[in-house]
């Protein structure tokens, strides 16, 4: 996948999601956020647009230190030419954010000097 770094610097790929493999994909911008252990958070409106079904609820804790809890969505992504289901997390932002749930096993290289991002399988076998 090919991404891009912003004038903020930050990291940006887009995505394909859907709420299930009936229904049609919709491409969104996320920002990488490797501060993020889970998988995918999404602003409700995107979450309403999409018509995404409620799956329940996590708890979770806030860069400050907040914890809340925040309910949760079952969506569809195309992931490296595959479709992988996922349970997203919902919140009151405005930017989507993709964490380090979907990059485990990937290699991320971003080039701050050209603006540009690289996500790739890893070629390392991790045991």
């Amino acid at each position: 996948m090919i991404g891009r770094v912003d004038s903020s610097g930050r990291a940006i790929i887009e995505i394909m999601i859907a709420a299930g493999s009936d229904t049609q994909p919709h491409a969104i911008d996320v920002w990488v956020d490797t501060g993020f252990t889970g998988d995918l958070v999404i602003p409700r409106g995107v979450v309403d647009s999409l018509v995404l079904q409620q799956s329940g609820t996590v708890d979770g804790i806030l860069a400050d230190g907040t914890e809340v809890l925040f309910q949760t969505y079952h969506c569809e992504i195309q992931w490296f030419g595959r479709r992988r289901m996922l349970e997203v997390i919902a919140n009151d932002g405005e930017i989507p954010l993709l964490g380090v749930g979907l990059l485990l096993g990937k290699e991320l290289r971003i080039d701050y000097t050209n603006l540009t991002l690289s996500l790739t399988p890893s070629s390392r076998i991790v045991q």
